[in-house]
């Protein structure tokens, strides 16, 4: 199970910081923001996930809906605060998750 932490706290670091590079963006505090918000958020989502999905027998679907827009939610407020060149923090955050959340189901079915 730490190792499944582990990696998808990696690969969402590089999804997100690589849609951020994506979109434009290339202030380096602000990355580095991106970067310890999703410390902080992926480990809480992805372990509530186990817990909520295989031992407590919660709708899949609706648990990651509900998690991802807590993070969202998170993110995009850290941003808000925090960030120095985010006009749309909760839509920068949504557009992120969604990009890296999407991008980690399509590499699931392939490996």
């Amino acid at each position: 199970m730490g190792e499944a932490l582990v990696i998808s706290l990696i690969l969402t670091l590089i999804l997100e910081a690589g849609f951020y590079l994506l979109v434009g963006k290339r202030n380096k505090k602000d990355l580095l923001l991106l970067v310890m918000v999703n410390i902080i958020t992926n480990p809480v989502v992805v372990l509530s996930y186990w817990l909520a999905v295989l031992y407590m027998n919660w709708n899949p679907v609706l648990t990651v809906i509900s998690l991802e827009l807590g993070a969202i939610l998170v993110e995009g407020f850290y941003y808000k605060k925090y960030g120095q060149d985010f006009k749309r923090p909760y839509l920068f955050s949504a557009a992120a998750n969604t990009f890296s959340y999407g991008t980690g189901v399509l590499l699931q079915r392939f490996f």
